[in-house]
């Protein structure tokens, strides 16, 4: 590990040296590309640094121990110890910070929310979902813009499409992905049952133009009148986009804005998503072996949450995690429950690695 490490430093100054190159700084798009790489390094960089510093004070302290002086003795302990707690802690983040990442942690996200079984239910389910993500969006002061909805006849979503804007979102995000489950009593039930429903989350990476080949020869696009709330202007002028890409048959539908040009906008930009998701999923499936070893699969048939009502219980099947407060994590509070999936994929990394 120390051996990459040393080649990472060594990388990283040649990068900074390459910053103050004048050849270098006439290219903007050069400096751009080695500005980028240099950031992706600069933080484990920073820690194998502080190892050091904290390795030669080690050095220094254990050579107090044979002092013949025992409060000098005493001194080197005391900092032989402090210190040896610091580099476990330093090495333990070296080891985090090496571990491969997916190059969209950084992006925003656009989500998809649909309801499953459980007819009208699963639809107010589905509503409550997209309420919760909103709420924690406002906690992380991401943005929200929703693309696209579906609605039923009890007020809840057969669909909703919605973006999130904000650094990292991905990251986080995505181990939302699966059927979430819910046990309770509807609104609608007079015998006082409760019922089982799900909806399935969808969490994809946005994605830029040039990064998807798109051939729109291939996709058919059609125009229609919105349906559902909207007012007259919605009903009267044909604003609503759909878009087919035949080779896949991915269809994107876009209706909320009463703008022709806005609802292509946004259908482009989740058809770009839905085909650059399909090819991580096939690169995916080729390497099923390591990706068994991983909870944030982001499966959609992967049952991953049940939120049981009348006990006030939610599990986390992936992690074997049962946690209590329904209406906090519906208020948005989802830290606890996502950070307790990223650790284990986590350990499960570095168990693969042989760390």
């Amino acid at each position: 590990m120390f051996e990459r490490l040393a080649e990472i430093e060594a990388r990283f100054e040649e990068l900074t040296r390459l910053l103050a190159d004048p050849d270098v700084l006439a290219d903007h798009r050069r400096v751009e590309e080695i500005a980028r790489e240099r950031a992706t390094i600069e933080k484990v960089v920073g820690l194998y640094r502080e190892y050091r510093q904290a390795q030669d004070g080690m050095a220094g302290a254990r050579g107090l121990l044979g002092d013949t002086d025992p409060e000098m003795r005493e001194m080197g302990r005391e900092e032989a110890e402090r210190l040896e707690a610091e580099m476990a802690r330093l090495e333990h983040e070296l080891q985090l910070a090496l571990l491969p990442t997916d190059k969209a942690d950084e992006r925003d996200v656009i989500i998809e929310i649909r309801g499953g079984t459980g007819g009208d239910e699963a639809g107010l389910f589905a509503a409550d979902l997209f309420g919760m993500y909103q709420r924690y969006a406002e906690r992380q002061n991401w943005k929200t813009e929703v693309l696209n909805t579906h609605v039923n006849e009890a007020g809840g979503y057969r669909e909703i499409t919605f973006e999130i804007h904000g650094k990292g979102a991905y990251s986080r995000m995505k181990y939302e992905s699966g059927v979430h489950r819910v046990q309770r009593v509807p609104s609608t039930e007079t015998q006082g049952r409760i019922h089982t429903s799900t909806a399935t989350v969808a969490v994809m990476p946005e994605v830029d133009e040039v990064e998807v080949d798109i051939d729109w020869n291939d996709v058919r696009i059609d125009i229609f009148h919105s349906g559902g709330a909207g007012g007259q202007n919605v009903n009267k002028v044909a604003t609503a986009v759909r878009m087919t890409h035949i080779p896949s048959g991915v269809v994107v539908q876009c209706q909320d804005e009463r703008s022709q040009a806005k609802n292509r906008a946004k259908a482009e930009s989740v058809m770009r998503a839905r085909i650059y998701d399909i090819e991580r999923q096939k690169q995916d499936a080729e390497q099923a072996s390591s990706r068994k070893s991983q909870v944030g699969s982001g499966d959609r048939a992967e049952k991953i949450r049940t939120y049981n009502f009348p006990q006030d219980r939610i599990t986390d099947h992936r992690v074997n995690l049962t946690t209590h407060g329904i209406p906090r994590v519906l208020d948005g509070e989802l830290d606890p429950l996502i950070d307790a999936v990223a650790a284990d994929e986590q350990a499960r990394l570095l168990a693969a690695v042989g760390v």
